[in-house]
């Protein structure tokens, strides 16, 4: 510093007082200069004063001499103290040099520039508040500083300035608010500490509402609630707290939907407590938010639903988590599906080209109302507008929610307890919204089938209510729904078919009177018949499927949908299966399943008798495809009391080449018969006289098995049969057996026979093709 140089009206004493070493000699010519601003403002020298104050900040605060620039410091300091109440009017001047010195590299003089500040600070109270975030950035970065004198005395200053934030009403909020949103997102933990400090004074300010403006800085909050300091996790949690109290008390001054991204992107985090405060923030926002959270659900579903499958380490985030899945699921309601009258339009409005949608998707995290099931997110966050604002009616679209849905469900990796609540979500907007679900049907149809291959019995028994669904719901009832299988599920000359009405007329040509096969009743609608028939392709191309879960699949759809529908239209396809080992053992299944399953006993009771038209048509369905394989045929007129069809059928028996296979399966309907499903038959053999060809149907049996357990048990059976000697087949007026008066005339038994035949000749054609001659008949038994 120039000694030479004019510092007027500061003496030259002072100025070699400011510049010394020694911090006594400083603080002396402070006091003088406090001495003799004093004397300016007793003057209202106002020029003056500001020519002291420019002075000191000008060639002592900003000097390059440290010395001098820890004069300029306190130079300043004193100078405010004998401005008192009018110190506000130069303020500027005052706090713009020692703010500087915040950044010095000499931690002493950045201490003293502490020092400076708080005292002018101080002395002028209210009157900084107009400089609040200048302050504010300047104690945001001492509060990180290494130095802990530094850091105690920001303390001072920053604890200073609370207190007079607190007892002002002059505030501006407005104004702080993009320093705050800047600031709390710095990595420093002092420097998150000092924010978390900070909301939680303006937060307790009567007058300061700083809940308007928490969609600015509640990501920012998540992210220090993931600080590695307990403390700060602590002070975080609390002021997340409070937040969330004035969020239940004033709902109606919430911005919901600005915030609803930000919890979706936090309630996927990897931190167990951010997942689970954000989950938290989430149940509270769909209960007091309701439908205004409809937009989001896409992204609320992509974070929520993989949380349903956690274990009990993460047990707390799974209960929330269901409460909000459970919680979105009441918000939608028949009313979102529209009117018949307006869907033209509304499919306009709420279905934009796929094209501009991906566009949008491009540019847009996760969690927008358009989002898809994506979990990773960009470190921005992105606020969306929804597609309907808190004043409009809120309306539900489908497209993002059924992506997320139906991604979830092919990824075969995801917990079990999470397919079953995507399950149930298709399940319950099927049920709520039919006429917008149906337009997703044919993405979803292929990997709802694909499912049913769930190592989960729970998983496939809400898959087989949503698919039973889609085949009953009227909404479904289209002139041609289309494939449903998409582009790798077309059908081909060696894949099952969908009858025409040409085909199904098939067994309507003369001599087959009564054999109308059509299987579409009211009940069910267009999707019901190319359900069956994709169910029968997965089974044939799925054996382990049919092994494994076959019956139980068919059990269940038999109590979710009409079980005539189900067995008329699968008798209906498998009668025109081209794989016939397959066709033998799909009916050997039905079969099985008719026979023995509790599901199915009014069906059986309705096949019993035969005394309607409706049931003597469904006989002759099933009759036809029943032919695949012989003993089910036999098993099937046994059920229905034909026993002189059956007799015909075995005496049949002679022509065919009884393997081990054919063996085994009259040894299983030898245990059937012993079984309650047959005690009607069993009783039968008490009236001799009128179930002739009964008694010579199971004495056909009899002499087909060899020498086996089979054979003893049919064999015991049949010498219980009393007065053996009334086995005669002639026919007289007296007498005319019961089994001849159940034969309806609406049924042509001699052309059953006659196709039974043919079928059979089919089969043995195919074996000898598959097999050879040679290993063929090492499969045969001799007698």
């Amino acid at each position: 510093m120039n000694p030479e140089k004019d510092f007027a009206p500061l003496t030259p004493n002072i100025v070699r007082a400011l510049n010394d070493k020694l911090y006594e000699k400083r603080k002396v010519a402070a006091l003088e200069i406090e001495k003799l601003v004093r004397e300016f403002v007793a003057q209202n020298n106002t020029v003056q004063i500001k020519h002291v104050i420019q002075t000191l900040s000008q060639e002592f605060a900003l000097s390059q001499h440290p010395h001098s620039r820890k004069g300029g410091l306190i130079g300043l300091a004193a100078c405010s103290i004998a401005l008192g109440k009018d110190s506000g009017l130069y303020l500027k001047e005052l706090i713009e040099p020692v703010l500087t010195c915040f950044n010095d590299a000499d931690s002493r003089l950045r201490y003293y520039a502490c020092e400076a500040l708080y005292n002018i600070v101080k002395v002028a109270r209210g009157a900084v508040l107009p400089h609040f975030n200048v302050l504010f950035d300047g104690l945001s970065k001492l509060a990180a500083d290494p130095d802990p004198n530094v850091k105690s005395g920001s303390e001072l200053l920053d604890r200073l300035l609370k207190d007079i934030v607190t007892e002002s009403n002059k505030f501006d909020l407005v104004g702080f608010i993009p320093l705050l949103r800047e600031r709390i997102y710095s990595n420093n933990q002092y420097a998150r500490q000092f924010i978390i400090s900070w909301i939680l004074v303006l937060e307790s300010v009567p007058d300061i509402n700083l809940l308007d403006y928490l969609p600015e800085i509640l990501d920012g909050l998540f992210q220090i609630l993931g600080d590695n300091g307990k403390e700060i996790r602590k002070m975080c949690e609390v002021v997340l707290g409070e937040f969330l109290k004035e969020i239940k008390k004033n709902p109606s001054s919430v911005k919901f939907a600005e915030m609803a991204n930000i919890l979706v992107i936090h309630c996927q985090t990897t931190d167990d407590l951010i997942q689970l405060t954000a989950m938290c923030w989430m149940r509270e926002f769909i209960q007091l938010a309701g439908r205004v959270m409809l937009p989001y659900s896409s992204g609320i579903l992509t974070a929520v639903l993989p949380c349903l499958a956690y274990d009990d380490r993460k047990k707390s985030i799974k209960e929330v988590a269901n409460v909000c899945n459970q919680s979105l699921m009441k918000l939608v309601t028949p009313e979102d599906d529209e009117p018949d009258e307006l869907k033209p339009v509304v499919q306009r409005q709420a279905e934009p080209n796929p094209d501009d949608s991906v566009a949008k998707q491009e540019g847009t995290a996760t969690g927008g109302p358009d989002g898809s099931c994506d979990s990773s997110f960009s470190s921005s966050i992105s606020v969306f507008t929804p597609a309907s604002t808190e004043r409009a009616p809120v309306t539900l679209h489908l497209d993002g929610i059924v992506q997320v849905l139906n991604c979830h469900l092919s990824d075969m990796a995801i917990g079990m307890m999470t397919r079953i609540a995507v399950l149930k979500w298709l399940y319950h907007l099927y049920i709520k919204t039919p006429r917008k679900m149906f337009r997703h049907t044919d993405s979803l149809f292929p990997i709802l089938l694909q499912t049913l291959s769930d190592e989960s019995d729970e998983v496939i028994l809400k898959d087989l209510e949503v698919l039973a669904e889609i085949a009953s719901s009227p909404a479904g009832q289209t002139d041609d729904p289309g494939p449903l299988d998409g582009p790798d599920f077309r059908v081909s000359h060696s894949e099952l078919q969908v009858p025409t009405p040409g085909r199904a007329n098939l067994l309507n040509t003369p001599g087959t009177k009564g054999l109308e096969c059509s299987p579409s009743t009211p009940t069910m609608n267009s999707y019901f018949y190319k359900f069956m028939i994709n169910l029968l392709k997965r089974f044939s191309s799925e054996r382990k499927l049919l092994e494994a879960r076959g019956a139980f699949i068919i059990r269940q759809l038999c109590l979710l949908l009409n079980a005539e529908n189900i067995f008329h239209s699968m008798a209906d396809i498998l009668l025109r299966e081209e794989d016939l080992k397959f066709a033998s053992t799909m009916v050997h299944t039905l079969n099985t399943i008719l026979l023995t399953s509790t599901e199915l006993f009014q069906l059986r009771n309705q096949l019993k008798d035969l005394k309607t038209l409706e049931s003597q048509n469904l006989f002759c369905c099933l009759y036809r495809s029943w032919c695949h394989n012989p003993v089910t045929t036999v098993s099937l007129c046994f059920l229905t009391q034909n026993y002189r069809h059956a007799y015909d059928l075995i005496q049949k028996f002679g022509d065919l080449e009884v393997t081990v296979d054919f063996l085994t399966e009259v040894d299983k309907l030898v245990q059937l018969i012993e079984c309650p499903i047959f005690t009607y038959l069993r009783l039968q053999l008490l009236d001799v006289k009128n179930n002739p060809y009964l008694i010579k149907a199971l004495y056909g049996l009899l002499m087909l098995l060899p020498q086996s357990g089979a054979f003893q048990l049919l064999s015991h059976r049949l010498q219980c049969v009393p007065n053996p000697e009334l086995l005669q087949t002639e026919d007289s007026p007296q007498a005319t057996p019961k089994s001849q008066k159940a034969d309806s005339p609406s049924i042509d038994y001699a052309e059953l026979l006659r196709h039974f035949e043919k079928v059979q000749k089919k089969h043995l054609e195919v074996r000898h093709q598959r097999s050879g001659r040679g290993d063929h008949l090492d499969r045969r038994v001799v007698l």
